[in-house]
């Protein structure tokens, strides 16, 4: 399916300005280069475009809401600094898959100053001889390559807002969770009174029933 078909697709009759996520992952770019993507799409936070077979990010229209933008298995080689000029809050960008082969090319990330995570697995750079090293020089705004830190360290999977909402949600639910405990155990406190006088009924039928077997003896 071509890429402007697709986004009149993914749209679902909303206007281009209510749509903060968009997914055009293995649809058909024209020539390599992005279409049907303008700079109405002012609130778009979430951008991908896996394997569509890009060459060319020359057409990418100005999303300054960006944080999140996979490019990961197309043919993109260079021209990276358009990234900066149109998505300056990029946090999160994967280039993996790509024809990226040399430092020089990924230099051009250094103006997205709120970058923190980069992927460039299988990407013909990562064989450079102390690739992650240089990178994580080049780069000094990243805190993940390829998943991990410096100190390789994986990258929790809190590093976007919905995830980092899901924790503050499960944080919650945690917070639930240790709260009925409480009321439990006074429940159990209450059930506790209760049992010590079913016990004590008990054992005064034990005690009973034993006279009586003392009697019958």
């Amino acid at each position: 399916m071509e890429m402007k078909k697709r986004i009149n697709l993914e749209l679902r009759n909303r206007a281009p300005e209510k749509v903060t996520e968009l997914v055009l992952d293995n649809c058909r770019s024209s020539n390599g280069e992005i279409e049907g993507l303008n700079d109405s799409f002012k609130e778009l936070e979430f951008l991908s475009m896996a394997n569509v077979e890009l060459t060319s990010l020359a057409k990418l229209p100005t999303l300054s809401k960006l944080r999140k933008l996979e490019l990961s298995d197309n043919i993109i080689s260079g021209g990276l600094e358009v990234l900066a000029e149109r998505c300056p809050n990029l946090t999160y960008l994967n280039l993996s898959g790509n024809k990226i082969k040399d430092l020089g090319t990924v230099e051009a990330l250094q103006n997205l100053k709120n970058l923190k995570s980069l992927d460039l697995f299988n990407c013909e750079i990562t064989n450079l001889e102390d690739y992650r090293d240089s990178i994580f020089e080049l780069l000094q705004q990243i805190t993940y390559l390829d998943g991990f830190d410096q100190e390789d360290n994986e990258a929790p999977d809190s590093e976007d807002d919905d995830d980092e909402e899901g924790d503050e949600g499960d944080d919650d639910e945690d917070e639930d969770e240790a709260g009925p405990p409480g009321e439990y155990e006074e429940e159990d406190d209450e059930d506790d009174g209760g049992s010590d006088l079913g016990e004590g009924e008990e054992e005064e039928e034990v005690g009973l029933s034993y006279l009586m077997k003392e009697e019958i003896q």
